[in-house]
């Protein structure tokens, strides 16, 4: 019984003596000028297990629990991060009041991302993540975001839909495509600045994740620094200039907390030619504390975009008319039309209570959001095409004719693009007047329009079980609803439009009137329904050595197509519902990080996940009919990345390595094709498409003194097809052909034979150093050299397949079609090397109270050319016509390219009271 005791006794002895061991780190955080305490401050001891608490007005308190030497990091919004040494040994550490400086770098997160038309029209995958990083103080994604970001580079190759942007906890990526709509918050920077980012597969606190990251916006009226800040830019970027307001009133007496934001963007061009820009928005958040623990916030945005469009253009194009060249515009009246608009009103309404005690805290919200999506267009019926790149117009289609080359006509085709470059509407309305029969118009102007509704319930919890064990769990509900249609914006003087297919004749809507006017919808109308619903759970385990996690969500997604419409050619399937689609869905991740010490650590993550297609690769042709992808998949991704961290008190730095694999994945394109199985406006349909990502990055950084540090990263990719993915392509008129396959149209291709081939996801290898200065008297400076490589153009797939070989005359391979002259033929394009110098500064001063700064940058200061990317046309499906149209070296069908921005600015001026 003794031994028993004494063993007992020991057991306790050891856990208290080891409870008592713990040493604490305390003190105040406050901005240098101002003397106030800062929000949302993260404040954590590197490489070390150490619960941090931290209220607004109290010391922030660190527990950990043994002595030595550690570095103390303090990062917040609007501020430089700190990094100090401290030494910790047999009592606790007072550190007293820290002071912070505020970092007017963050003015460089708008106007500053210089995205290619692909990222704006989201027409095509590519989309940058930039949005996402501007969170983050990892200097390699922080050089990511704002130096390779003008050469369109991806991290790690992802789209931005590998992403998940949250808003006080809630989805914001679309279902639709899975990428977060910056533009539903654009210009709102003072309110959406509160961001919580983790990098790809690392534990989040609100969302199981994606495996490019999760960045949490944090909307509460309180977190908000209390005062007025207003602020004016200047820009010949996105837009020309800026003005942002916004009031924060902080804590009142009677518990509430509010602030309201509110900016206004304009451009008559951007940098693009007749790019014009129109944006305003506005922000209201209203907190409500009704005790220590619980507190209600209601948020309201608006932001209203339009912009003008700008096209990817062939290089023959760009030698005659120059990089800010769009074929988009032209003058009415003395003053710029684009006939290619881009509008955006999807406002947001959202509720959330949030609960907080010491170990667990709860947010729980509801959302709505609704309003549409414009793009606007012209066109044309039985009447010449209007755009002046037409490769009919261009010098190439008389230097590449079958019956020979004719330069005389192709020098009058190069001097009247010169002399007359742009969209002519005063002939578009004169040949409405000449060519309209009985008042029906031959050319039109009109909009697509998606008009979205969408409701979300979403709660997380986060519960600490003790200092070694915290748990997160949550759920989310999304229900979305949209109306599909084309609408009439403008007959151009005609005075209807006969809603009639011109190639097949036959009427787009049935049961509805013939001819359409201004107002009404035509050509299609249908209705999308969609829901998500999902839920994940999350442990973390820390100790003195080691840390771990382990994470799982499922999810279930529905989609159903319901036709409004009853189109001719499809008779059968293009009116009502179609079936409903059902997806299933899980992933797993988990990851562990191993300490040599304080300032040493390594970190393993690994991940298999599974997910929904998207919404826009189910329904080949929404348009026009309910008919699906054959054997839908979901799509599979496995991921796993290593990463050697350093925290030294002069070095940062950060090594990784990574590897993902995309498996299943399915993708629909739309184009005008001349194959050997036919010619017609067609959906390709590519299904089992495998996708490698693989690469390394570096990131480092040295303070050299207390004013200099110099950085330096490097991003080093391997993005390829994985696989030979099945192809078919369904005709547009295939409901009026009787020689077509099947009812359907659809026509099987086989393998595209793809594998290998490089992504067209911007640069695959990319690296920068960088030196800044930062003066006591509160000026800096700073300059970022750049070096970009490996950029591909993106390929055409349907040239790769089987069809590619076959003369449609004869239904028969091409003699000269051997392998060795088609490989040849079809060899993917690498895009020039890409070398940028970017500088950037600011000033900021203190005059009564009132905290002034001034902020500038220059991009590519010695005005390099270069091409952010690019895509093979598709038009020349067969062997023939591509042969033919190459022998010149100026094909009329050559590559499309989106040209990056020459030498640009930004300058902003703010004041806060």
């Amino acid at each position: 019984m003794k031994k028993r005791y004494l063993i007992f006794c020991f057991i306790v002895g050891n856990f208290v003596v080891s409870a008592q061991e713990r040493y604490k780190v305390i003190g105040v955080v406050k901005d240098q000028i101002s003397k106030e305490n800062i929000l949302h401050a993260q404040i954590k001891i590197e490489g070390v297990s150490a619960y941090s608490f931290k209220t607004l007005d109290e010391k922030f308190e660190l527990t950990i629990k043994r002595p030595g030497n550690y570095i103390l990091s303090i990062m917040a919004p609007e501020y430089v991060g700190k990094r100090i040494p401290i030494l910790i040994e047999t009592t606790g550490l007072d550190l007293g009041t820290l002071y912070m400086e505020r970092d007017i770098t963050f003015e460089k997160g708008d106007n500053v991302i210089m995205l290619t038309e692909a990222d704006i029209e989201d027409e095509r995958t590519a989309s940058f993540p930039s949005g996402m990083l501007q969170a983050t103080k990892d200097v390699f994604l922080n050089r990511a975001a704002f130096d390779f970001g003008q050469a369109f580079f991806r991290v790690r190759g992802y789209g931005s839909e590998n992403g998940m942007v949250l808003l006080n906890g809630m989805p914001m990526n679309k279902i639709f495509n899975g990428r977060p709509q910056w533009n539903n918050w654009g210009g709102l920077n003072d309110v959406t600045r509160n961001q919580e980012f983790t990098h790809g597969l690392v534990a989040s606190d609100y969302s199981f994740g994606r495996i490019l990251g999760t960045t949490n916006i944090d909307t509460r009226a309180s977190g908000f620094r209390k005062g007025l800040r207003v602020s004016t830019s200047a820009s010949n970027r996105t837009y020309a200039g800026r003005l942002m307001a916004t009031y924060s009133s902080g804590w009142q007496r009677n518990g509430f907390a509010y602030s309201i934001s509110a900016s206004r963007r304009w451009a008559k061009e951007g940098y693009m030619d007749g790019t014009l820009y129109d944006a305003y928005s506005f922000f209201a958040a209203m907190e409500y504390r009704v005790n220590e623990k619980n507190s209600f916030n209601a948020t309201a945005v608006l932001a209203a975009n339009r912009r003008g469009k700008s096209s990817a253009i062939t290089e023959e194009v760009f030698g005659i008319v120059g990089r800010h060249y769009n074929p988009y515009w032209g003058y009415q009246n003395g003053e710029i039309r684009n006939s290619r608009e881009r509008k955006i009103l999807e406002p947001i309404g959202m509720l959330n209570h949030f609960y907080r005690s010491e170990r667990l805290s709860v947010n729980t919200g509801v959302s709505y959001q609704f309003g549409t999506l414009e793009q606007s267009r012209l066109g044309y019926f039985n009447a010449p095409n209007p755009d002046p790149t037409y490769y009919r117009y261009l010098p190439s289609y008389y230097i590449n004719s079958p019956i020979g080359a004719n330069f005389i006509s192709a020098n009058m085709a190069r001097e009247g693009l010169i002399q007359n470059p742009q969209l002519s509407w005063s002939k578009v309305y004169g040949a409405n007047a000449i060519l309209a029969l009985n008042g029906k118009a031959a050319y039109l102007f009109y909009k697509d329009v998606t008009d979205e509704k969408q409701f979300q319930f979403n709660s997380i919890a986060n519960y600490r079980i003790n200092d070694r064990l915290k748990v997160s769990f949550g759920g989310n509900y999304r229900n979305i609803e949209s109306d599909n249609y084309a609408g009439i914006n403008d007959l151009l003087g005609a005075q209807f439009h006969e809603d009639k297919d011109p190639f097949s004749e036959t009427n787009n809507d049935m049961e509805g009137e013939l001819n359409k006017v201004s107002g009404d919808k035509f050509n299609y109308f249908y209705k999308l329904n969609s829901s998500v619903m999902e839920g994940f759970l999350q442990a973390e385990l820390r100790s003195l050595k080691w840390e771990g996690f382990v994470a799982a969500n499922l999810s279930v997604t529905d989609y159903q197509r319901d036709g409004k419409f009853k189109n001719q050619r499809y008779l059968e399937n293009s009116l009502g519902k179609s079936d409903a689609l059902n997806f299933s869905n899980f992933g797993g991740k988990a990851g562990v990080t191993y300490k040599l010490n304080g300032r040493h650590w390594m970190v393993l993550h690994g991940a298999y996940m599974t997910k929904a297609p998207l919404l826009q690769n189910v329904f080949i042709n929404p348009r026009e009919n309910n008919q699906t992808v054959d054997n839908l998949q979901n799509e599979h991704i496995a991921t796993t990345d290593f990463n050697y961290y350093m925290r030294l008190p002069n070095v940062t730095a950060r090594l990784s390595g990574f590897y993902t694999r995309f498996q299943n994945t399915t993708d629909i394109n739309f184009f005008f094709v001349d194959a050997g199985v036919g010619s017609d406006f067609v959906q390709e349909v590519i299904t089992d498409l495998d996708k490698l990502h693989m690469g390394t990055e570096l990131g480092l950084e040295y303070q050299v003194s207390a004013a200099v540090k110099l950085t330096m990263v490097s991003a080093i990719g391997k993005y390829l097809y994985a696989s030979d993915p099945l192809v078919s392509i369904n005709f547009d008129t295939a409901g009026t052909q009787e020689d077509i396959i099947n009812p359907l149209g659809s026509v099987d291709l086989g393998n595209a034979k793809i594998k290998d081939y490089k992504l067209g996801q911007g640069p695959q290898k990319a690296m920068a150093f960088g030196v800044e200065y930062r003066d006591p008297k509160y000026w800096w400076v700073a300059a970022t050299t750049n070096y970009l490589t490996n950029n591909y153009a993106g390929i055409s797939t349907i040239t790769r397949t089987k069809s590619f070989y076959l003369d449609p005359e004869t239904g028969r391979p091409f003699p000269e079609a051997t392998e060795e002259n088609v490989q040849k033929l079809l060899a993917q394009q690498k895009l020039d090397d890409i070398y940028l110098l970017n500088v950037i500064g600011g000033k900021s001063w203190l005059r009564k109270g009132t905290y002034i700064s001034v902020f500038a940058s220059v991009s590519n200061v010695f005005d390099a050319v270069f091409r952010t990317g690019g895509y093979e046309q598709s038009r020349n499906g067969n062997f023939g016509q591509w042969q033919q149209d190459n022998l010149s070296g100026s094909p009329s069908f050559a590559p499309k390219y989106w040209y990056g921005y020459g030498r640009s600015y930004f300058l902003n001026f703010a004041i806060s009271f």
